[in-house]
This record gives C-alpha cells, structure tokens and sequence, in this order.
C-alpha cells in the first residue's frame, strides 16, 4: 500500500529472509519429495490432509493414528485410495517409530495434538528425525504451480485467535482481496494453499502445539495477542508455552504486531530475528502512540499504516459499530486484527465494514437471555483464568459459575482482581477445590458454593451435584443455584476459567447445557 512506511521503529534484529535449517532441500513442489519416507502422527483434519498432499507429492508416507473407529478407518480407506502406503490404527503402534519401506521415515509430520513427551516424537528425536508441522509443511511448499502466492498473516495468543483471524479474514474480503481463515481455526493450511486459483492473503490461526513443530515461517505480518498461563502441562512449563508462541515472530517481513497492554508480547519482538525493514506496531485499548492502533474517545483509531502518523490518526470504526455490547478484548482484537489488515493493504472502509457485520461466535460471551433485569452470559470458551478474566472485566455485580478442569494452571491473580465484582461463586467440576482456595484466600467475603473435596464432612447435596459427572445434571444445579441470588443489574456470567472434559465433551457441550438449563428455568 502507497502509505505504509518502511521506517520508524524496528522490531528484533533485522536479518535478509532466512531458510529452514532442517533439510532445507525440502522447498516448493518440485523438491526432492518423491520416495522421501514420512512418516505423518495424527488422522485428524492436519493430518489427513498432510498425508493427502504429500502422497500427491510422491512420498512414501505411513500414518499412525491412536485411534481406531468408523471415521477414522473410512479416512484411512480414502488414504489408501490416493497413494499412502499404510494407516495404522489403534494404541498399540504408539510405543515406537514403525518403518516405511523397511526403513526408519526420514521426516516425521506431527498434527498438533501430540505432545513432545509422547512415545513416538521422543523417539523421533532421539534418531535425529525432523518433526514438522502441517503448517510449516504448507509453508515450505507454498502455492501450487499457476496459482497467486498467498500473504501469510499469522495470529497467535492464549485466548481471542479464533475472534482475529475471523474479523481479518472479514476485513480482507471487504477490501476485496481472495482471502481464507486457516490453520487452528478448522481448515488446514495445505487446504489452502492446494487452492488451485490461490489467494491474496491467509489469515493464519495457529497453536502453540502448531508453533512448538514449526521451525520457521517468512509471514508478511505476525501477531501475538497476549499470553498468560496455559497448557503448561503439555509445554512442560510457562517458558516452554512462551518460547512456542515467540517462534511466531521469527522471520516476518512487514510487521510484529504486539498487545501494548502486555509488556511480555513487546519483549518478544524485542527478541525475535526478523527481516530487514520490519516494524514493531502495537495495539491498545488506550490511546495509541506513534506507529500503534488504539482508542481515541469512541473511535479505533490508527497511528501506524499513514504518512503524517506523528500528528494524525485516521479513524477505522467507532465503538457504536460493534452493537450494543464491545468488551474490552473484542476491542482489542479487532485492532490486533486491524493491523494486520492494514499491512496486507486493507483500507480503513474494509475495517469498519468488518466490525459492522461481525457477529461473536457461539459460547464467547453469548446472551442467554435477560430478565427483570438480569443478564445470563454464555462464556464457555473462556477455558483458562486470563479469558475468563476478560469476560469478567465487562461486567459488574457478577454471579459467577466457574470451575472444571485446571491445566496446570494458577487461580490467585485472577481472584485478586475480579474479587470486587463477584456477588456469588459457584463452583461446577469434578474437583474445582484449587479455585475455591483462591477464592476462600482472595475473596473471602464472597459466598462459594461447590468445589469441596469429596471426603470433606462439611459438603452438601448441592455440592456433590456440581460435581456430578454428568454435566447436564450439574450445570442444572449451577443455574438454579444463581436463581436463588438474583437481583437487579446483577450478570449470571458462566465463564468457567478451566477446561470441560470431567463433565463435558466440549466446551460448547458445556455451553449448551447452560443454554439448555436457562431456558428450562425461564419456562418453569
């Protein structure tokens, strides 16, 4: 775009465009891939479709997968059909790397839910064997011959990605550009970039599981949106969970795009090695600062992406665009998405037309439904302390339904700052007692109910029915537990800060029985 600038503040160490250190002949779709030995971990949507392209490509691939039902055996059929040479099926063949061709595989393509500790990528790495993810395979080989070669805007942070990457890709389209949303958010990158007309730009969910495979990306923008405290039991811990998420800034060629509101995000750019002319552009829900997207009054407003941004700012959307209700973080990415727009060319219209039509997705703060002044809010997804903590932060006079499983996870920060909003906590999960100690230490005037250990003498029917194991029937007592303690402006706010899988399949299950448990309560 004519405006962007090409000087200003650096982000990291500039560096010209680097290539893969590991088997870095392994590059677009003439490389040397026929007859490479892969081996691809994973038969979910990643790896189907690793294994589909890279049997297209002529490799010798065998798949492996922990697994064995109707779905994923009718996968392995499709496999066979398209050229993979063998699927196995089952836990048995997790314990050790099997053979392709009578040989150890010499790449290992891994879907980002296996961790690094599990059986089969230790022994990978410890026979010296690439792991790479799906993501960095759709990298290395990039669009299909005849088709445009794609921007890459990439998107990571501990909660809001799946919020970004759908408003940029929003963003993108109305500014008129072949654009797709890809990657952690549900379609693979090989998906899209197998595309045969190609697209202008990706707007690129990704994992720290995804990131943790992936040595080196070269995206025109990169985002990180926050980080706080998650799946430290599958990194091993919060460095390793930090070091993920930094690999996304490596090597970007137009901008890191920080959260200025989070000290933690700007160090990574600090660190991370970049190419030449890359910029650090931040973003805030405060006034922004030269070369950073924030809020001036009631207007997102941009500093960073025009010429005169030292004594101007040009206006992108106003809050009235966001509808009735714009929590804080939504603002927020919206400006992370924003930038990322603007760096790919996007004209300030696109963005205030994306705002207009967005329309939050189900299980992120989702109203329920509002009664003699009462609002019940659906905030499933908010599976860890720092999303959770999000939700609470737009809301006042709070009942709160919490708790499930931790992941590793502590609880004392987010209680220490939410503790003047709660009126009431109650506590589903199996075992949510590590939340009730925080709240019992940081909130001690506030009521709990639930979160007792079993063996405590003290717990109730009512507890023993939160931490039910059937979800439904505990989510039922959760709600008619709030019922009991209504008053008017208070929020009946589920946002659980821990994950679903001791009572529910999902978090949207667990979404819905609430959905399910205020209806049946405003029809009784």
């Amino acid at each position: 775009m004519g405006d962007h600038p090409v000087t200003a503040q650096d982000a990291g160490r500039s560096l010209a465009s680097r290539q893969p250190q590991t088997r870095p002949e392994l590059r677009g779709w003439d490389g040397p891939w026929t007859g490479l030995r892969v081996l691809v971990t994973g038969l979910g949507v990643s790896g189907f479709a690793a294994a589909d392209t890279l049997a297209e490509l002529g490799a010798r691939v065998v798949v492996v997968d922990g697994t064995d039902t109707a779905k994923t055996r009718r996968d392995a059929e499709t496999l066979r059909l398209v050229g993979v040479q063998q699927v196995l099926l089952g836990p048995e063949h997790l314990s050790g790397l099997p053979l392709v061709d009578g040989e150890l595989p010499e790449i290992l393509v891994t879907s980002p839910g296996w961790r690094p500790d599990s059986a089969l990528i230790r022994a990978a790495r410890a026979a010296q064997i690439p792991v790479l993810s799906e993501v960095e395979l759709a990298w290395r080989l990039g669009a299909r011959p005849g088709a445009r070669a794609p921007k890459w805007l990439v998107v990571t942070g501990t909660n809001g990605k799946t919020t970004t990457v759908t408003l940029l890709e929003s963003m993108l389209i109305a500014d008129g550009q072949r654009a797709i949303a890809c990657g952690n958010i549900g379609v693979p990158v090989l998906d899209a970039i197998r595309d045969p007309q190609g697209y202008d730009s990706l707007a690129v969910e990704l994992s720290s599981f995804q990131l943790e495979y992936t040595e080196l990306l070269s995206p025109v923008a990169s985002a990180v949106l926050n980080i706080a405290e998650d799946h430290v039991d599958w990194h091993g811990s919060f460095e390793a969970y930090r070091a993920a998420k930094a690999k996304i800034y490596e090597n970007t060629e137009l901008a890191c795009v920080y959260n200025a509101d989070q000290q933690i995000t700007e160090d990574m750019v600090a660190e991370a090695d970049v190419q030449e002319g890359c910029r650090a552009i931040g973003f805030t829900t405060g006034s922004p600062g030269l070369s950073m997207l924030g809020v001036v009054e009631d207007l997102l407003v941009d500093r960073a992406f025009l010429e005169d941004r030292a004594h101007q700012a040009l206006e992108l959307a106003g809050l009235e665009d966001f509808g009735p209700l714009a929590p804080q973080h939504l603002i927020a990415n919206t400006l992370a998405a924003a930038a990322l727009a603007r760096a790919a060319g996007a004209a300030p219209e696109a963005i205030r037309a994306a705002v207009q039509g967005y329309e939050a997705g189900d299980h992120r703060i989702q109203p329920v439904a509002k009664a003699d002044d009462v609002l019940w809010i659906n905030d499933s997804k908010a599976t860890n302390p720092h999303a959770a903590a999000a939700s609470l932060r737009s809301f006042t006079d709070v009942i709160w339904i919490a708790g499930g499983l931790p992941k590793g996870v502590l609880y004392d920060e987010l209680i220490a700052e939410v503790a003047p909003r709660l009126r009431r906590v109650i506590l589903i999960g199996t075992d949510s007692s590590q939340l009730r100690s925080s709240l019992e230490r940081h909130a001690p005037g506030v009521p709990v109910i639930g979160g007792r250990l079993r063996e405590d003498e003290s717990r109730s029917a009512v507890d023993a029915s939160l931490a039910d194991e059937d979800g439904a029937r505990a989510m039922r007592a959760a709600v008619a537990e709030a019922a009991k303690a209504l008053a008017p402006h208070h929020t009946v706010l589920m946002a659980p800060a821990a994950a679903s899988m001791d009572q529910f399949a999902s978090y949207a299950a667990r979404g819905e029985a609430f959905i399910e448990a205020v209806t049946e309560l405003m029809t009784d």
